[in-house]
């Protein structure tokens, strides 16, 4: 049995719509990301003998297996394995996840996670076809949909307006404090662009106010989120490199996180994206843990909603929640978030020399990923 551990997690900067990564093929910008970790790492890629990433919308260039392409188009070994999953919002976490339980298993010594999404040129929900279009007796799967269940979770948890916009608006403060002062700059693989310039930096910073959040027409008519206080659609690649602990210290490297536990859990559907509360609730009572117990936190900033009932049910510090920034400020190219949620937890442990903390994510469909994470 194998003891997995996690070497690096990495990512390149988040795109907004149309941006700057708009103009980069989905499979070239996984297979830059995997080979550019390896290469970060300095681990040979033949020691890699299967590879697990997601892809939420699997249509176009991303259909066919696009984690096998992109390694393929990397140039990297033919003879290692490629999977692709969709777990929704959570499949770049599952993908750790699975990697883990391969190494905890015995089945392989070193493997990657990773995640695209190329939301620019493969739009969300492109891949449903029919499939997403009502039509009679066909079967139906009573879902809200996602703005809604945001603003049911706000309402289930007593959250205001007022309230919603302060988390928005502090997302983007703590955002920009943390790459102004370089926090972000360890998990980012640059990406040359087209034209030859290089992408360092997230694109889904926003100069905003709370005047200005207030001004914005929710999304809803009535209703409470708006765009300030909402995920941005972005353009995407990351990665993970595991191993079994023994391997990784015989190649010279140092571990630098284990899990400590993980899973994906079904969520009340009528709420649909309130699954990282019971998400942390199930890990606590399979580790024995409690939440004081936990350093950090960092939950998937889909709608404010979503965090905020996560810190109000678990009694979560807000000093502790999410402190450089969510994706509401920094971009969320759906699956592909649970590794930077990831690579940002194992950064900011290893800033503050703290040792756990938790990550959780709410997923399509009314389900969460969530994993503990200790620093070693």
């Amino acid at each position: 049995m194998g003891n997995p551990v996690i070497v690096d997690a990495a990512r390149t900067p988040f795109g907004r719509r149309g941006g700057a990564l708009s103009g980069v093929h989905a499979v070239d910008l996984l297979a830059r990301t995997q080979a550019s970790l390896l290469e970060r790492a300095g681990v040979d890629p033949a020691l890699v003998t299967e590879v697990i990433g997601g892809c939420v919308t699997q249509a176009g260039e991303q259909s066919g297996n696009v984690v096998r392409f992109a390694w393929l188009h990397a140039g990297l070994p033919e003879e290692t394995g490629a999977t692709t999953l969709d777990a929704q919002c959570g499949s770049a976490q599952q993908s750790v996840h699975l990697v883990a339980a391969q190494i905890a298993a015995g089945l392989i010594d070193v493997g990657m996670a990773c995640r695209v999404e190329a939301m620019s040129r493969v739009p969300l929900l492109s891949n449903l076809g029919d499939v997403g279009r009502p039509r009679p007796d066909s079967w139906t799967v009573d879902l809200p949909a996602q703005f809604e269940a945001a603003d049911r979770i706000a309402a289930r948890r007593g959250l205001t307006r007022e309230q919603l916009d302060d988390f928005g608006l502090r997302s983007q403060q703590r955002a920009r404090a943390a790459w102004d002062g370089g926090v972000l700059d360890r998990q980012i693989l640059p990406v040359t662009l087209p034209d030859g310039s290089i992408l360092t930096r997230d694109e889904g910073l926003r100069e905003t106010s709370a005047e200005a959040l207030a001004g914005l027409r929710p999304i809803l008519e009535g209703g409470l989120h708006t765009a300030g206080t909402s995920s941005q659609i972005s353009d995407g690649a990351t990665a993970a490199l595991l191993m079994d602990e023994d391997r990784a210290l015989a190649l010279g490297l140092r571990p630098r996180a284990r899990l400590l536990s993980q899973v994906l859990v079904g969520a009340e559907p009528s709420f649909l994206l309130d699954g990282p509360v019971r998400a942390a609730q199930r890990m606590l009572e399979r580790t024995g843990m409690k939440i004081g117990d936990i350093d950090l936190f960092e939950v998937n900033e889909a709608f404010a909603a979503v965090p905020m009932s996560f810190a109000r049910v678990h009694d979560v510090d807000p000093d502790r929640l999410n402190v450089n920034g969510g994706a509401i400020a920094l971009g969320h190219p759906v699956g592909s978030t649970g590794i930077r949620l990831i690579a940002t937890a194992v950064d900011e442990l290893e800033a503050r020399d703290e040792t756990i903390a938790l990550v959780a994510i709410c997923a399509g469909g009314a389900q969460a990923t969530g994993a503990i994470i200790e620093r070693i």
